[in-house]
């Protein structure tokens, strides 16, 4: 209960504190460097411009793209600046089909090394990722080489808001080594055929708040790697996609713990699963801890509650040998509505590090044809209040 008053407390100053500041902050219109919401004339440099200038302003300022469809090729947006600042995206901004010539890994738009940066504005970022779904994109690795929408890496005391990013090409948004940044009224926007198009993935970072958001995509709405610590989500919408995921942990050797995961109030609909923690087999030794999963509807949502310890796709991995991922201290409760999967409930912990204090409370999970079934291995439920199915019942 704690971390959920610290974490929307947390999320309700950061928005006062913008409100407050941006009201009388310098602005810089890039249409003033020459940006042209002409969907042809590449923004970027008129952008870069406007914001190299409200960057080095001592006071509070706002960098404006006003309404209009931009084309906007890849983008770095770079800290640290002077002051809290602001950029306002009110139009819609259009990533190039082609992104051969793209920087490996940086995405198509990434900010970094800002504190107090606030992205606001109703404004769409384009991915326009649909030429490659499926084609570019399927179980290769050239998943990896396709661009990021937005990227934010290393902020601090920060805030995205009432923006859309739609149709990526590869993942929506990463998040990494950030602490305090906070996602309100925040849309993902992708159909389900969309491949490797992750919602928000967070990783090595703390102190991330994700409330009122809304997800639509073909792939995980929010992925959850290594090193994330003291994560709240609340009041967020998922469907499609994949559901809502801690991992897959213990791929690579050295990933740091994931602590302090909170889930608090959302709706899955028809989405492949729900609420689902993963490792994999024959992995380095690793940590997931203190995770709670609490007051989640599921609509027609396929596996609603699953711990994998041998998630292995398309069979790339050694089975035979257990995950050395120590997962402990879990807990779903109040999770109602609706499997599309007869398997409703999915425990498979790791015969070599068996999962400690797993707690189940008041689940009633139904499935349209016959009785719902469940799935424990190497753990021991601690269980409460209604159980439907009835949870590994011998």
């Amino acid at each position: 209960m704690g971390m959920k008053f610290y974490s929307i407390a947390i999320a309700l100053v950061l928005l006062l504190a913008s409100a407050a500041e941006f009201a009388e902050a310098a602005m810089y219109d890039v249409t003033k460097y020459g940006g042209k919401a002409d969907g042809s004339t590449d923004l970027s440099q008129a952008l870069l411009a406007a914001w190299k200038e409200a960057c080095a302003d001592p006071a509070s300022s706002s960098v404006l793209i006003p309404a209009g469809t931009y084309a906007l090729g890849q983008t770095i947006i770079q800290g640290p600046c002077k002051a809290p600042i602001n950029l306002i995206v009110q139009g819609t901004l259009k990533a190039p089909i082609d992104t051969s010539s793209f920087k490996h890994d940086a995405g198509w738009v990434a900010f970094q090394n800002i504190d107090q940066f606030t992205l606001s504005g109703n404004g769409v970022f384009d991915g326009q990722g649909t030429t490659l779904w499926g084609k570019k994109c399927a179980q290769s690795s050239y998943c990896a080489d396709l661009p990021i929408n937005l990227r934010f890496s290393f902020l601090t005391n920060s805030m995205v808001r009432d923006v859309t990013t739609k149709d990526s090409k590869q993942f929506h948004v990463n998040v990494m080594g950030c602490k305090n940044l906070v996602f309100n009224h925040f849309t993902v926007s992708a159909p389900e055929e969309s491949l490797n198009t992750d919602g928000i993935h967070i990783g090595r970072s703390s102190g991330i708040n994700i409330t009122n958001t809304h997800i639509k995509t073909g792939d995980d709405c929010i992925s959850i790697g290594d090193g994330s610590e003291q994560i709240s989500i609340n009041d967020v919408t998922c469907g499609p996609g994949h559901g809502i995921s801690v991992g897959s942990l213990g791929k690579y050797p050295n990933e740091a713990p994931v602590v302090g995961i909170r889930l608090k109030g959302a709706t899955l609909t028809n989405t492949m699963n729900g609420i689902r923690v993963k490792t994999w087999p024959a992995s380095p030794q690793g940590v997931a801890s203190d995770m709670h999963f609490e007051d989640v509807i599921m609509n027609n949502v396929g596996n609603p509650i699953i711990i994998d310890q041998e998630y292995c796709p398309y069979n790339q991995c050694k089975l035979q040998i257990p995950s050395r991922v120590k997962i402990s201290d879990v807990s779903f409760k109040n999770i109602r509505g609706t499997s599309s999967s007869q398997l409703a409930v999915k425990l498979v912990c790791s015969d070599g590090v068996p999962c400690e204090n797993v707690q189940l409370t008041d689940i009633n999970l139904k499935f349209n044809g016959a009785a719902p079934t469940t799935l424990c291995k190497n753990v021991k439920p601690v269980l409460g209040g209604v159980q439907e199915p009835k949870i590994c019942a011998a």
